[in-house]
């Protein structure tokens, strides 16, 4: 379910065609479509280039770390410039896509002094490995039940809501990445929107007590708690996640006086600390080594792609599938 009406930047541009996620340059000249092979990108202006950070390799850089993934997307850096604000740079990039006639689109985001920020339609980290800081988080932080490898060189990392349809038609999904990266290490961490969903923080707390006793019974706790996702209510709700602890093969009083511990909550809680403070804002979310993406709004082929680029970005050989 999202929470917010936009996708982060980093995520939106993972979208084929998605450069509208960047703020677009108003009267910008965009040149006419180019002629097969021809460059279609107008020339650089130096004039467009003074500010003294980030430098043309950084922006490149973080471009290829959002894009590198499709062959068909080129672009080029126009403008590092300064701006009225001190320290606050706007970088102008002019963005085409070679299977759609190589038409340009410019667009323009700000980067901020400390040059770890970017702004467009919100914030977003910045850099040649702008999700590296992310990734080692996740890797010391999370704490969810785990599938696949052993190793954490390659951490995917779904942020799930048990009351979210959205995560619910997901599942699927985390199924296919299973079967076709066999060296990925999938968690599953919980994120409950309890804004919107009453019952999610009682199932997370569940299904944490469910996973200290059997990681292999806790995914069959989840995906009974999905199959019935639409009776957790305040009626059947209890007797809902009962059932599933039932389903999973342990005892449901023992689960539900475990949930309600303190222990267990601080557990919840500081797992809903580390989706905030790495700036998940919807479910499902999935990271690939700190890349934040939206799980469902993806073609599977494109999730794909850009897996095994971040894969080989981050040094990781993966068997061919």
């Amino acid at each position: 379910m999202k929470i917010l009406q936009y996708l982060s930047l980093a995520a939106a541009l993972t979208t084929v065609g998605a450069v509208s996620a960047l703020t677009q340059v108003p009267n910008a000249p965009a040149p006419a479509v180019a002629a097969p092979n021809a460059d279609p990108f107008p020339p650089v202006d130096q004039r467009f280039f003074d500010a003294p950070s980030p430098s043309l390799e950084t922006v490149n850089g973080f471009l290829k770390s959002i894009w590198g993934y499709d062959s068909n997307r080129i672009w080029r850096v126009e403008g590092i410039q300064k701006t009225s604000a001190a320290g606050v740079t706007k970088v102008l990039v002019y963005v085409a896509d070679k299977s759609q006639g190589s038409k340009v689109q410019p667009t323009q985001f700000f980067v901020t002094p400390d040059g770890k920020h970017a702004i467009a339609d919100t914030v977003f980290d910045f850099g040649i490995k702008p999700f590296a800081e992310r990734r080692g988080l996740f890797q010391e932080k999370t704490d969810g039940p785990a599938r696949g490898s052993k190793s954490k060189d390659l951490l995917l990392v779904e942020f799930a809501d048990l009351q979210c349809p959205h995560c619910k038609d997901g599942q699927p999904i985390v199924e296919k990445l299973l079967h076709d990266f066999p060296q990925a290490r999938i968690v599953f961490q919980n994120f409950p929107l309890t804004e919107i969903h009453p019952y999610a923080y009682r199932a997370a707390a569940y299904g944490s007590c469910v996973a200290a006793k059997s990681n292999d019974a806790f995914f069959v706790y989840v995906q009974d708690v999905f199959n019935h996702q639409e009776a957790l209510n305040p009626e059947v709700g209890d007797k809902t996640l009962a059932n599933a602890v039932t389903a999973a093969g342990q005892d449901p009083t023992a689960v539900a006086t475990c949930a309600a511990s303190p222990a267990t909550k601080e557990k919840i809680d500081a797992q809903i600390k580390l989706a905030n403070d790495a700036g998940v804002d919807q479910t499902p979310m999935i990271a690939v080594n700190g890349h934040l993406l939206p799980l469902e709004s993806l073609p599977y082929e494109t999730l794909k792609q850009i897996i095994r680029f971040q894969a080989q970005q981050d040094g990781v050989s993966l068997t061919a599938k």
